[in-house]
Order: structure tokens, then sequence, then C-alpha cells
């Protein structure tokens, strides 16, 4: 009787256990299954677009400088005293204002003693324009006077008129010299400097000529002066228009043309002066001031305009990544300006080639895309 019970109890174990390696069975057969349901995450889209050409218009904020239409400083040409003063610094003058009147007495000596010569040379030509006369008259009856001597009294008449000439010379020399006492305004302006006074000693030389007496200045017009860097002179015009601020004030913007192009760099800058002229009517702007500068750089030729994001600037090179059948190709370009998120590109493209609008390097040369889908810009 045990061992009818003992065989049932051990077949009755075997049996659960059987049911239960089945059951365990079962289950990782139905998780294996269950594996092909998951959800597969698709490829992301990689969107290209179709390169076109076009003219890419920007602007450079440089600084520059506003400066007197004119400018000079005067200077006294003979040794002299100052006599009197007529402008001051801040007056307005005309062209051909009496600025300064100055006196040097050893220059009214020279002038009367240079007319002094002048008399006595026309003295002596007289007399012997006389007596050349009376031979020549005389001459015309024949065998009276020999010609030798008519020769002789014409060439004292003419080498006392070569003396009258040089004596007239020196007395007109030593009056123009005499005028340089007085100083006038060579055009209008405003004097902005003055460095003299009464009884001053200035001249040429010496002590006195350190300075100039007065500093004169156009105002009405102006110039403003900007230096371009080499990288974008191929984009200056005279058509250029350009706006400009100064700081003192800063909610005002002005106007002006580019007129002059320097057609050469500067040694030291390697830039380009360009010069505008600036109405200033009202006296607003001050020569000296320090303007920032909008300079419009207008493209002169169409190029390609292409997003910045489609540029690589790798340590590799420099290029954009042409899609052809669906395979990358690294394309090597020379980049220009940029303007609004778009840059100039230069390279071996052609309107309609498909580019990636996002580049980068990681995309390889020669690599397999899928999923293009190209898109407009």
């Amino acid at each position: 009787m045990l061992d009818k019970v003992s065989t049932f109890t051990i077949i009755a174990f075997n049996s659960f256990f059987i049911a239960a390696l089945v059951s365990g069975c079962s289950t990782g057969e139905t998780r294996t299954e269950k594996k092909p349901e998951q959800s597969v995450v698709e490829a992301q889209p990689v969107e290209v677009f179709a390169v076109k050409r076009g003219r890419l218009s920007s602007s450079l904020q440089i600084p520059g400088e506003l400066m007197a239409f004119q400018q000079v400083d005067l200077y006294a040409k003979e040794n002299s005293f100052v006599k009197k003063l007529f402008v001051d610094v801040g007056s307005e003058v005309t062209t051909g204002q009496l600025l300064v009147t100055m006196e040097a007495p050893e220059l009214g000596s020279q002038l009367a003693g240079a007319l002094s010569n002048v008399k006595s040379r026309e003295a002596l030509y007289a007399a012997s324009k006389a007596n050349y006369d009376r031979l020549l008259a005389t001459s015309e009856t024949p065998g009276t006077v020999s010609p030798n001597d008519l020769e002789q009294a014409a060439a004292r008449k003419n080498a006392d008129l070569a003396q009258l000439e040089a004596a007239k010379a020196a007395y007109k020399q030593v009056a123009e010299t005499q005028s340089y006492l007085q100083i006038c305004a060579p055009f209008n302006g405003l004097i902005t400097l003055k460095n003299v006074n009464p009884g001053a000693y200035v001249g040429p030389s010496g002590k006195g000529s350190e300075v100039p007496l007065f500093t004169l200045q156009e105002q009405k017009k102006l110039r403003l002066v900007v230096s371009v860097p080499e990288a974008y002179t191929s984009y200056l015009s005279h058509k250029n228009e350009v706006t400009f601020t100064v700081r003192s004030l800063p909610d005002q913007q002005f106007k002006a043309q580019i007129k002059r192009l320097a057609g050469a760099l500067d040694a030291r800058l390697h830039a380009q002066r360009i010069e505008m002229d600036v109405m200033n009517n009202d006296k607003k702007l001050l020569p000296g001031m320090v303007a920032e500068v909008n300079l419009p750089l207008p493209a002169n030729d169409s190029s390609f305009i292409v997003p910045k994001s489609a540029v690589v600037n790798s340590t590799e090179s420099v290029f954009v990544i042409r899609v052809v059948n669906n395979k990358a190709e690294w394309v090597r370009v020379k980049t220009g300006r940029e303007a609004n998120g778009s840059i100039e590109i230069y390279g071996d493209l052609k309107p309609g080639d498909l580019l990636l609008i996002s580049a980068t390097d990681e995309v390889r040369n020669g690599s397999q895309l899928q999923n293009v889908k190209t898109i407009s810009i």
C-alpha cells in the first residue's frame, strides 16, 4: 500500500514539473513573437534646395572722420611786426577779406630806393634815345654821320632801355613784397586758430614762424573720409549713398554721396580712401568729429546665394554638399559677403544643383543619402 502511494506521489510531482516547464517555454515563445510588433523609427528627411544666382546687397559699418572741405594755415612771408588784427577765433570771413596788417620799415626804404633807381634809368634812357634819334635824322644826309657812330648810339640806347626795364622789375618786386604785409582770406570760411597779437614778430624764419598766424577752415561743406578694407573695394561706386551718425547727435542721421575714390590702397592699412561731400550750412557738424558710417555694398555681378547653414567651414576646406543620385558630393567653394543669414559662394556649381541646406562634415564625401526631400528657399 505504501509503495503505491509513493509511486503516485512521484508521478504527480513529475507531471507538475513537466507542466511548469511547458508553461515557461510557452511564455518565452510568446515574448519572441512580440518583437516584430515593436514600432520602427523612420529616418529623418534630408532637406536639399536648388541653388540659383542672385545679387546680395549688404552694408559695412565703419568709422569715418569729418574734415573741413578746405583748410589752410596762414604764415607771414616777410620779417615784420603785426600791426593790426581784424579777426579773431570764430570769425567768419569771405574771400579777399583783410585779416591782418604788418609793418616792416626796411621795406619802405627798399621801395624808395627802387623807385629812385627807376627815375635815374628813365633819364639815362631818355638822353641816349634822343642822341640816337638826332644821329639817325642827320644820317639821312649822305656823309654827315658815319655808320659806326650810329651803331654805337643805337647800342647805348638799347642798353639804357634794358637797365630801365631791370629797374622797373626790381621796383615791382619790392612793391609786391610790401603787399605781403597784408594777409587776406583765400576763401570763405571760419577762423579756428589765432596765434599772434599786435606787436608780435613774425616771418618766414626764426622766432614767430613756428606756428601759423591763423588757421582758416571752410565748414559749410565738409569731407567725410573713410578707409575701406581691401576686401570691399570692388563694391565701391560713385553712385553709392551712405548714411552716418555722430556721437554728439546720436538721434540724427545724415546722408552723403561718394565723390572721390583714391584709386590705390594705403601701404600701411591696405585700405582705399574714399571721400564724401557733406553740406553743413547749419554747422551742426564740426571738423574732427568721428562718424559711424553705414556704407552700402551692392553687388556688381550675380553670384550663387545660399543659406549660411549650407556652407561647411572645416579644417579640411570650405565646401558645400551637392546631392547627385542620392549621394553626397563635396564641392569646394570660396565665400563672399554675408547678409541676413545668406552668403555668397563661388565654385564649380551651376544653377539647379541640389545642395544640403544643413551641411556638416559628418556627411562624408560619397556617402549614400536616404529620404531626400527638395524644398524651396
